[in-house]
Formats: structure tokens, C-alpha cells, sequence
């Protein structure tokens, strides 16, 4: 026997979080399943022996998302200053005002005086495109809005930026080659290609990748950790009725019936789906033979083959530490949120990533990349003072990974010492450069790697932040004008979210498209009354 709801939720990441928190604040009856022991995803905050840490994203993007869906929702959230620094080697500069983008360029000119000339050309394209980042992110979001209740702001704000943004959107589309190469078009140093470029996700648009320096001042961080998030959401959610169901992995989705069944045998109905999850996964459990449209079988049919072969984008591998060393410390060389290189030498000189070769060919590649890459560095302390322990601190170190590597690792029988490789050398790295005294001050470590990611989340190749931008065709909604449709599929009553469904993707995007596909299943269900 199945029970029914109105609407099914799969995944319990943000965007299947901010889906079922409208849908259950419109007093529909909702289920949301999610495969993990918690909700979340890769937003998430946990506790060890004292330490908290971030287990997912270090700091939440408003982006004109996120503070207007708190207001709607009336969710009561605290936020803290999260002050982004940036370090090259000896040298940290603070990211926290408009002035930022002018340190930064200081801080290019130092290490690259030979190439003033390009360094102040790329700047100038980087204010460029920052504004017309602006431009497209500078107001609250509308679909988070009353009409009837905001019409002297949509009259006063919303028009006005209506007619800005058809200005700047041809503008931007022209800036969508790949942000190395679009660096490489004022420089021909491969080095300083590197500092601006590669702590980007492979292919990542210029447009999307060189607007960061003011995407970081729109960066805030929860009291408590980013989890205190997930927690107001899940506390809306079952306080409007909805209904949680963790540790229910989904193992077939049955469209011709609208029925779902979990891992135990269960089965839920649903009069409308909403596919969270790992879009992969959706494809691969649908029982799609046993929808009668031939046309409609035809279209999913074409989507699955779409999706056949297509890369989800960098992962992520993160080392966790506690250490005996005071906040005051690390204030004295940085803030919360750090980006730190520690050899201007760039990455790229590391040379390609081994794919199929032998054990210590792998190794020193690895030595020689974890010396050479950028490394975002969050410290909970140093944002809010009840983090960690007393006189202690607590350290999350991550840096962009390759998930096919490391599964070749795993493969080759050597994964626990890979780990134990990388966390000695990052250790190694830091405490030679920004933070001396580190190594010998560790008082807990632990580490993740893109098959914990992938474990964890469920996501594809443990992707952090959806499909990769070397997939050609991308399979994605990739305009902003045309994110209203992201949300559908071909499959009845089935819509998706989440960062597999638009691209450039992030939390954002994630809370933009759980609104959006709960407002489509909000319509349906009006209709079908």
C-alpha cells in the first residue's frame, strides 16, 4: 500500500529544503526523502571533540536569493561579517569593500612587475565584468516577492533593473569563454594565468569566475555554522506538517502510477514529484517503459542519452584540524576566510594529472600540485568566538580535486595512504609558509575526499556544484532569462531542482529553483482541483 501526498520531494539538499518549506507553508501535504542520516547536503555543520566545523560550503551567498527567501519564509537567521582575505605566498590582502579589487591588483603587480601592462588590462576587464555582476545580482530576486504586497519596489526597482539587465545580457553572453583563456587573450605568463584562474572549477566562465572579487563582499556566515540553516528550514517544514524521511535512499520512480519506492520496499504517492537529487539518478530509476505516450517515452529517451557520458564538475578534498594554537594567532595573519597560494609559480607547472599511471609517478605529482595550488581556508573561530575549545582553533582546508583520479587511486589499492600523503603535505605546505608552528600544534585530523563527497551527497562524481563546464553540449539551462523553465522535464508530473538543473550553479541557484518548481507544483495542484 502507498500513501499519497500532493508533493514528493527527492533530496534533501537546498533546493529540495526550500521546495518543501513552500509547498508545506501552503499547507499542502508533503513528503521530502533524503538518502543521508541528515539533511543538508553540501550545506552542513557537525562537532568533534569541541571543534565545529563546516562540513560543505564555508559562508552563504545572498546574491538577492537568500535574505529575500528568509523574509518571506520569516525565518529568523543571525549573520556575522564573513571578511574574505587573500594570501600569495608572504603576502595577505583583505577583500572587504569595493577598494579589494585595487589591493588585489597591488598584490598582482608585486609578484608580476614585468607584466604591468596586462595585470592593469585584466583588472580593468575584471571591473567590467563586476559590473554588470552588479547589475544582474544588485536587487532582492522577485520571484521572493508578494506583487501585490512590493508593487511601489517592482514599480521603483524591478522595472527600472528590467531594462539595466537587457543592456548588459549580450554583454555578458560575449564573455563566456572559459576564464583561463579569456585571461591568456592579455598575458602570455602562464604563472600569473594561473594565480587569478585556478581556483576555479575547470572551464568555468569568465564572466561567472572574475566577478568573485565582488561576489565575496555578498558572502555572510550563520551564527552557529552554515547548518543553522538547514535547521530553520527542517523546523518550518515539520512545523507547517510537512513530513521528513531520512535515511531513505529512493530506488525506483514509477511515473506511469506517480508512485516512488524507497529502499525498504515502501512506496509513496505523489501527485506531484520534485527530483532534488542527483539528476543521474532520476534517469537511471525511472521505470519508463511503462508510460503509454510513445512521444512522451521518446522524450526521456533523448534526455537520458543527453545526460549519457556527461562529467558533474570538480569535487573537492578537504582536511579538518584542531589545533592547540589561539584564535589570536591566525587573526594576526588572516580572516575567517582565507584563499591562500604558496608559490606564485602556478599550478599548471605540476603538469598534467596522471590519469593511468603507476603509484609514484601519481605520488609526486601530487607532492608537487599540493605545493602549487590555492587552498580556501575557513576558520569558524575567527566569525564566530564558540567554534572551538578554548584557546584552541579548528581548521577546514580544501582545496578543487579531481574525482576520476582518486577513484583511480582507490582502484589501485592505495587510498588510505593517498590520504594520509595529502594530509601531510598540505600540513607541510602551510606551516612552511603562512602558518609556521601548524604542523606541530595538530591536535585532531581528519580528511574527505571526492568519493566522500560523492558518498555523502549522492551527486555525480562528487560534483560540488553540478555539471562541468567542458560537458558540450551543456546539460543544463545555462540563460538567465530562461531559469523559469530550468525546472521542467519530460516526464509527467515530474519537475527537478537544484544545481544540476541550471548552470553556473551554487547555493543561489539552488534555493532559486526549489521556489520556482514549488510555485509550478503549487499552479498544478490549483488546476487539477
Amino acid at each position: 500500500m502507498s500513501k499519497a501526498y500532493d508533493a514528493v520531494v527527492v533530496g534533501g539538499g537546498m533546493a529540495g529544503l526550500t521546495a518543501a518549506a513552500y509547498l508545506s507553508r501552503a499547507g499542502k501535504s508533503v513528503l521530502l526523502c533524503e538518502q543521508a542520516e541528515k539533511c543538508g547536503g553540501l550545506v552542513n555543520t557537525f562537532e568533534r571533540d569541541g571543534f565545529i566545523y563546516d562540513g560543505g560550503i564555508r559562508a552563504l551567498e545572498n546574491s538577492g536569493v537568500l535574505f529575500p527567501m528568509l523574509r518571506q519564509l520569516g525565518i529568523d537567521l543571525e549573520f556575522l561579517p564573513n571578511v574574505i582575505s587573500m594570501g600569495l605566498e608572504d603576502r595577505v590582502i583583505r577583500l572587504d569593500s569595493e577598494r579589494g579589487v585595487d589591493a588585489y591588483q597591488d598584490l598582482l603587480l608585486h609578484f608580476y612587475p614585468e607584466n604591468r601592462t596586462e595585470i592593469e588590462q585584466i583588472m580593468q576587464q575584471i571591473r567590467t565584468i563586476m559590473h554588470y555582476m552588479d547589475v544582474q545580482y544588485g536587487i532582492d530576486n522577485p520571484i521572493f516577492l508578494d506583487m501585490k504586497a512590493n508593487q511601489e519596489y517592482m514599480l521603483r526597482v524591478i522595472v527600472p533593473w528590467v531594462f539595466k539587465y537587457a543592456v548588459i545580457a549580450p554583454k555578458i553572453s560575449k564573455i563566456s569563454a572559459p576564464a583561463e583563456q579569456f585571461v591568456k587573450r592579455y598575458t602570455a605568463n602562464q604563472s600569473l594565468v594561473d594565480i587569478i584562474a585556478q581556483h576555479f572549477f575547470k572551464e568555468t566562465p569568465a564572466f561567472f569566475a572574475l566577478s568573485y572579487l565582488k561576489l565575496f563582499l555578498d558572502y555572510h556566515y550563520p551564527r552557529g555554522g552554515t547548518g543553522t540553516f538547514v535547521t530553520k528550514l527542517v523546523d518550518l517544514i515539520i512545523a507547517n506538517r510537512g513530513e521528513i524521511r531520512t535515511n531513505t535512499a529512493i530506488v525506483a520512480v514509477d511515473a506511469a502510477n506517480q508512485t516512488i519506492t524507497d529502499a525498504q520496499g515502501s512506496n509513496f504517492a505523489y501527485r506531484r514529484l520534485i527530483w532534488a537529487a542527483d539528476q543521474q539518478a532520476l534517469y537511471r530509476l525511472l521505470k519508463a517503459e511503462t508510460i503509454p505516450d510513445a512521444g512522451v517515452r521518446e522524450r526521456i529517451a533523448n534526455r537520458k542519452a543527453l545526460l549519457a557520458g556527461k562529467a558533474g564538475n570538480d569535487s573537492v578534498y578537504t582536511l579538518f584540524l584542531g589545533v592547540n594554537l589561539p584564535p589570536a594567532y591566525f587573526a594576526e595573519k588572516c580572516t575567517g576566510h582565507f584563499f591562500y597560494t604558496a608559490d606564485r609559480t602556478g599550478q599548471s607547472s605540476a603538469g598534467p594529472i596522471p590519469y593511468g599511471q603507476d603509484r609514484q609517478t601519481v605520488e609526486t605529482w601530487l607532492e608537487k600540485f599540493l605545493g602549487l595550488t590555492t587552498y580556501e581556508i575557513s576558520i569558524p573561530v575567527l566569525r564566530d568566538e564558540r567554534m572551538a575549545p578554548p584557546g584552541k582553533t579548528g581548521l577546514i582546508i580544501s582545496f578543487l580535486f579531481d574525482y576520476k583520479l582518486v577513484k583511480m587511486i582507490e582502484e589501485q589499492g592505495w587510498y588510505d595512504d593517498f590520504k594520509r600523503l595529502c594530509d601531510q603535505t598540505i600540513l607541510r605546505v602551510l606551516d612552511r609558509s603562512v602558518f609556521p608552528g601548524l604542523q606541530a600544534s595538530v591536535v585532531q585530523a581528519f580528511s574527505s575526499t571526492p568519493l566522500t563527497m560523492q558518498k555523502l551527497s549522492g551527486n555525480h562524481e562528487g560534483a560540488i556544484t553540478g555539471w562541468s563546464f567542458t560537458n558540450q553540449p551543456m546539460p543544463a539551462e545555462n540563460r538567465l532569462p530562461k531559469i523559469m523553465n530550468a525546472v521542467q522535464t519530460p516526464i509527467p508530473a515530474v519537475y527537478q531542482a537544484g544545481q544540476w538543473t541550471y548552470s553556473p550553479s551554487g547555493l543561489p541557484v539552488s534555493l532559486l529553483t526549489g521556489k520556482i518548481a514549488a510555485d509550478q507544483v503549487l499552479k498544478d495542484l490549483k488546476k487539477i482541483k
